[in-house]
């Protein structure tokens, strides 16, 4: 028996429930640092001289980070299991918050935050990984869709409340209190999380060649074709939300840093209204996965075009907008399952690390090709016209992935309740 298989009476008992909530507390600090950036880019900027391409590049080393530890990821969750892997990276991730905290300089402030995309690198593949051994798979979609929308909340607090926690005890003192929260969440993620229920072993894969299985996951097509579409659907969103949605709002709008931190808010709650949506629509309405994503990247492309129309909007136009943004953004995370059950059970970790490895490349790459295409210093421009070359590109990149996807095998596995793997 493997480490994806489901004993029928884990599902709803208490440790599973209990290594459930301990992975949303963990994945939402990964969220927080993810964002943590834009609303205190003015402090940054002030305290550490920071040029908008240091700013940029300070951004987007968490994401470059994070996707350069996903290959190595896969081997050790295999090789190590969840528990003992999750817990070690996330003590990089202590580490992290305090070099950040206590930077002097772009260079440790890079530093610090190589060392968060490094330290959390795990938490959200570690929750798949864990709710696949511990709950149904017909449920698998609809509780990690859950996990991503609940934690978003770790958004929340990288939104409005981080500017006002900034505001009282200094960006640097907000970043000790939540290193010492980290801390505090994987010692619990220790105490609590069993890596299989009772009876359960892991796969011999485990114990073989940790290379093994990796050609086998190269040599899909629908591989590099989900890669590309997780590459434009979370790389539009993080470029977006993570940094450059404040020089959009603040600078090219003329709103405050309260009014851009409330409007942010919204994009965290329509993903997080999103994912347990649309999870629960392809588990069980559709029963499908490639037709939740499919469109869904066609509508994103369609409301980032949107952005360019916003000057002179009211707020609650914004609201409502940057409100469709994250809830259209959501079905993304529906590409993670449908990788994982076009392939065998004993390549999911691979699978997941992989397509990992596209999103968060996503995420720094647009960050940094946006601040390509704006050009110059945001806080010297006058109106939203210079970020129209940043929607097109984004628009453009979103497109071609829907049009991929569209030679991609949609999963059976939700049908016949089986895993299917390609010849």
């Amino acid at each position: 028996m493997n480490n994806l298989s489901f004993n029928a009476q884990t599902g709803g008992s208490s440790r599973a429930w209990a290594i459930y909530l301990v992975c949303i507390c963990s994945y939402m600090l990964s969220m927080f640092y993810r964002v943590s950036v834009t609303v205190i880019s003015p402090q940054l900027t002030a305290d550490m001289g920071l040029s908008p391409s240091q700013l940029s590049d300070l951004s987007a080393a968490f994401f470059y980070a994070f996707a350069a530890a996903q290959i190595p990821l896969g081997l050790f969750l295999d090789r190590w299991g969840t528990r003992i892997t999750i817990t070690l990276l996330n003590l990089v991730a202590v580490a992290g918050a305090l070099t950040f905290a206590t930077a002097q300089g772009a260079g440790m402030a890079t530093v610090g935050r190589v060392l968060l995309g490094v330290g959390v690198s795990g938490n959200m593949v570690g929750a798949m990984m864990l709710i696949a051994a511990w709950f149904p798979p017909r449920r698998f979609a609809t509780l990690t869709g859950a996990v991503v929308g609940i934690s978003t909340a770790g958004q929340f607090l990288a939104a409005t409340p981080l500017v006002y926690i900034s505001q009282a005890v200094g960006w640097r003192g907000a970043f000790v209190i939540v290193a010492v929260l980290n801390a505090l969440v994987i010692s619990v993620f220790y105490w609590v999380v069993r890596n299989t229920p009772p009876g359960v072993e892991l796969p011999r894969v485990a114990q073989e060649s940790p290379l093994k299985g990796l050609g086998q996951l190269f040599r899909r097509r629908y591989y590099w074709i989900i890669g590309v579409g997780t590459f434009f659907r979370y790389g539009c969103l993080m470029a977006l939300q993570g940094l450059w949605a404040g020089p959009y709002l603040m600078n090219g709008l003329g709103l405050s840093q309260i009014q851009a931190g409330n409007i942010l808010l919204f994009v965290t709650i329509g993903y997080m209204i999103g994912l347990p949506f649309w999870g629960r629509v392809s588990d069980e309405v559709l029963r499908t996965r490639k037709w939740v994503v499919l469109p869904a990247l066609f509508i994103w492309a369609a409301l980032v075009l949107s952005l360019g129309l916003m000057q002179g909007m009211p707020v609650w136009v914004l609201c409502a907008l940057f409100f469709g943004l994250g809830l259209m953004s959501a079905p993304g995370q529906v590409m993670y399952p449908h990788i994982k059950e076009l392939l065998p059970d004993h390549l999911a970790a691979r699978a997941l690390t992989g397509i990992n490895l596209y999103t968060m490349l996503g995420a720094a790459a647009l960050m940094q090709t946006a601040g390509f295409l704006v050009g110059g210093d945001p806080s010297s421009m006058q109106g939203i016209d210079g970020y129209w070359p940043v929607w097109l590109f984004m628009a453009g990149g979103l497109c071609l992935a829907g049009v991929l996807y569209l030679f991609i095998p949609d999963s059976k596995a939700i049908g016949e309740g089986q895993t299917v793997a390609e010849g």
